[in-house]
């Protein structure tokens, strides 16, 4: 299946944010984009590329070793 090429605007809303931010990705080169004449686009596995590369995994329950007293 052809890979879907997203707005500005559909990436910051998939994102939760406001359209700077990845407009700043795009100026930083942090993300893949392709331009389309003047327009921007960034693929979708692009985005789902940039999420898994920064997505922080929980660190496991680990024991204090100050919690108990002898």
């Amino acid at each position: 299946m052809a890979d879907r090429y997203l707005t500005v605007a559909q990436v910051a809303e998939l994102l939760g944010t406001t359209e700077r931010f990845p407009r700043r990705l795009i100026a930083e080169r942090r993300i893949v984009f392709v331009k389309v004449g003047r327009h921007v686009r960034i693929p979708e596995s692009a985005l789902n590329a940039f999420i898994d590369a920064n997505t922080v995994q929980p660190i496991g329950h680990r024991r204090s070793s100050l919690g108990r007293a002898a």
